[in-house]
C-alpha cells in the first residue's frame, strides 16, 4: 500500500575529495589502479536477466599506454539489439508500476555506493579507460555522477508535487508517465556521468532503455552497471549493449514502440538520427522525444579591461583539462590588441609548465587523447596549421603515439578570424587566439557570434560592467551556458543546468527539471462529484 507522501530535501553537490599526498582516498586509489592493471575483465552485455557473451572480444586500452590490455568487451550484432528491445519492453510494465519512491531508493542507494565504497573504483575505470587525471575523474565520475542521481530524484519528486487547480465539485490531478515505449541512450567517450545520466534520467521517470556507450568508454560504464545492480535495478530496465551505429539505428529507429533518443555525441551524428526519425514517422506510436547535446565551438571573449592573469587561467584551465575533449572546452578566443603581449607570455609559460604522461601519475595535468582516429584528426589540423600563412604556433604542437596517444598542448594564433580552427570543432588540446583592435569590442562581439554554427558555452572577461551586459547581451544566442570572469567548463549539477542550440544540441539541459520533463508524457484526469443529470442550462429556463 502507498498511501504516504514523500517529500525528499534539496540535495547538496557532492564534496570533491583532494587526493593530495597522504590522504587517505589517495592511497585507496592508488590501491584500486593497480588492482584493475593487474586484473583482464571479460565484460558482458547486460540484456535482461542476462550476461551475454560472443565471440567478438574488443580489447580494452589505456590511451596513454595502448599496449596494455584491462580487458575485453563482448561486441554485439543485430539479434542482440532485438534482445535488448525486448527485454525493456518485457520490464516496462513493472518498473512503471512501481511506486516512484522505490524507484527513487534504487538511484540513491548507488549514489551512496559511488560516494563511498565504489567511489576509488568509478575513479579508476575512468582514469584508465579515458586517461583523465585524478582530478577529472573525481568531478566526472564521482561528483557529478552522484549529483546527477541524487538531484535526479530531488527534481522528480518536485515535477510531480506540480498539479492543477480544483474548481467546486470537481478534483484535478495530473499524473506524470513515462513515455509510451522504449528509450534508446547513445553516450559518449568524455564524461562518464554523461554516460551514466543519459540512462539513468529516463529510466528514474518510469522509462526502460537500451544504452549503447562509446566503446572507448565500455570500462567505466561496465561499472556503473554492475553498482546499479548491486543498488537493485531490476533486470531489463537499462540493458547495456556494443554494437555498431548503423546496425543500432536501423533496428531502434524502425521500431513501433520507439519512444525517445538521449543522445550526446557530434552534430553530424545527431543531424543523420533526426533525419532517419523523421522519415520513420509513420510507424512509431508516438512522436519520439529528440533529446540531444553535441557539437561546440566555445569561446572566450576578453575586453580591453580584462586582468590578464584571470584571462590565461582561463584559457589554460578552459581550452586543456582533459585535453580539451570537453564539448565545453575553451577552444577560441578574442584577444584585444592592448592585452595580447601579457596574455600570450602567460600562456607559453602555463602551457610549458604543464606535465604530460599517464594517467596514473598523479603529478601530471595532461594525459593521452581517447584514440588514435582523435589523435590523427587533431594531427591533421595542427599539421595543416604549421603551413598556413595565417597561422603561427605559439607553443606546442608535437605529437607522439610510440606509448600512448599524447598531443602537446597547443596553441594556435590566426589572423584570420574565419580560419578554419575557428570555426570547427577539433575536440583535442588545441587552442586558436585571434587578436582583436582593442576599440573594436562591439564589433568583434558580432564576429563571436557569427563565426560557429555551434551555441554551447562561452565567456566574457572583463573589468568593465557595461561590457559584460553588452556582451550577455549580443551573444545571448551563441550561448546556452554562459560564464562572466571565468572558463566556460565546469557546469555543475543544480547550480548551472548544461545544454546549448543551434548545431549543439535541443538545449534541454542535463542536471535540472527540465531535462526530466522530457522523458514524462503528463496526463490530466478531472472528478466530477455531482454529475449533471440534465443537458439543459440555466440560460434556457423560459423568461417568466
Amino acid at each position: 500500500m502507498n498511501n504516504g507522501h514523500y517529500s525528499l530535501p534539496l540535495p547538496s553537490n557532492e564534496a570533491i575529495l583532494s587526493y593530495a599526498p597522504g590522504t587517505a582516498e589517495r592511497i585507496k586509489l592508488k590501491e584500486v589502479l593497480k588492482e584493475l592493471k593487474s586484473t583482464s575483465l571479460d565484460v558482458p552485455m547486460y540484456i535482461g536477466s542476462k550476461e551475454i557473451r560472443t565471440n567478438k572480444k574488443v580489447a580494452m586500452r589505456p590511451p596513454h599506454q595502448h599496449k596494455h590490455i584491462l580487458g575485453y568487451f563482448n561486441y554485439g550484432e543485430a539479434k542482440h539489439v532485438k534482445m535488448a528491445i525486448n527485454a525493456a519492453l518485457e520490464a516496462k510494465d513493472a518498473w512503471e508500476a512501481m511506486p516512484w519512491e522505490s524507484r527513487a531508493a534504487i538511484f540513491l542507494k548507488a549514489a551512496d555506493l559511488i560516494a563511498t565504497r565504489y567511489r576509488p573504483y568509478m575513479n579508476a575505470t575512468t582514469m584508465l579507460g579515458q586517461s583523465k587525471n585524478v582530478y577529472q575523474a573525481e568531478i566526472d565520475s564521482a561528483c557529478e555522477l552522484i549529483d546527477f542521481l541524487r538531484f535526479n530524484v530531488y527534481f522528480l519528486s518536485e515535477i510531480y508535487k506540480q498539479q492543477p487547480i480544483s474548481s467546486p465539485g470537481i478534483h484535478n490531478q495530473l499524473t506524470y508517465r513515462p513515455l509510451e515505449g522504449f528509450v534508446l541512450a547513445i553516450t559518449p567517450f568524455n564524461f562518464t556521468a554523461i554516460g551514466a545520466n543519459l540512462p539513468a534520467s529516463a529510466a528514474l521517470c518510469g522509462n526502460t532503455v537500451v544504452w549503447k556507450p562509446a566503446d572507448t568508454q565500455v570500462y567505466s560504464a561496465q561499472m556503473f552497471m554492475r553498482i546499479m545492480k548491486e543498488a537493485g535495478l531490476p533486470d531489463g530496465v537499462i540493458n547495456l549493449i556494443y554494437v555498431d551505429g548503423p546496425t543500432l539505428g536501423e533496428l531502434c529507429f524502425s521500431n513501433h514502440q520507439f519512444a525517445g533518443i538521449h543522445f550526446t555525441g557530434s552534430t553530424a551524428v545527431f543531424n543523420q538520427i533526426w533525419k532517419t526519425i523523421g522519415e520513420n514517422l509513420s510507424k512509431y506510436r508516438s512522436y519520439p522525444r529528440i533529446v540531444g547535446e553535441t557539437g561546440g565551438k566555445d569561446f572566450v571573449m576578453v575586453h580591453p579591461s580584462a586582468d590578464a592573469d584571470v584571462t590565461a587561467t582561463a584559457l589554460l584551465r578552459g581550452a586543456f583539462e582533459f585535453q580539451g575533449q570537453k564539448c565545453s572546452a575553451a577552444s577560441r578566443a578574442y584577444i584585444p590588441s592592448n592585452l595580447a603581449s601579457q596574455v600570450r607570455k602567460k600562456l607559453i609559460a602555463g602551457i610549458n609548465s604543464f606535465k604530460m604522461g599517464s594517467s596514473e601519475d598523479f603529478s601530471n595535468f595532461i594525459t593521452a587523447v581517447i584514440d588514435e582516429k582523435s589523435f590523427n584528426k587533431i594531427k591533421v589540423y595542427i599539421d595543416k596549421a604549421k603551413k598556413s600563412s595565417s597561422v603561427k604556433v605559439l607553443v606546442g604542437g608535437n605529437c607522439d603515439k610510440s606509448v600512448g596517444y599524447f598531443i602537446e598542448p597547443t596553441i594556435l594564433e590566426t589572423t584570420d578570424p574565419n580560419y578554419v580552427t575557428m570555426r570547427e570543432e577539433i575536440f583535442g588540446p588545441v587552442l586558436t587566439i585571434y587578436v582583436y583592435p582593442e576599440k573594436k569590442f562591439s564589433e568583434t562581439l558580432r564576429l563571436v557570434d557569427q563565426t560557429s554554427p555551434y551555441a554551447l558555452t562561452g565567456s566574457i572577461i572583463s573589468q568593465d560592467r557595461s561590457a559584460i551586459v553588452e556582451a550577455t547581451h549580443v551573444l545571448r544566442n551563441a550561448a546556452g551556458n554562459f560564464y562572466v570572469n571565468d572558463k566556460p567548463t565546469g557546469a555543475v549539477v543544480g547550480q548551472q543546468p548544461f545544454g546549448g542550440a543551434r548545431g549543439s544540441g535541443t538545449n534541454d539541459k542535463a542536471g535540472s527539471m527540465i531535462n526530466l520533463l522530457r522523458w514524462l508524457s503528463p496526463r490530466t484526469i478531472k472528478e466530477t462529484f455531482d454529475s449533471p443529470k440534465d443537458y439543459r442550462y440555466p440560460f434556457l429556463e423560459p423568461e417568466q
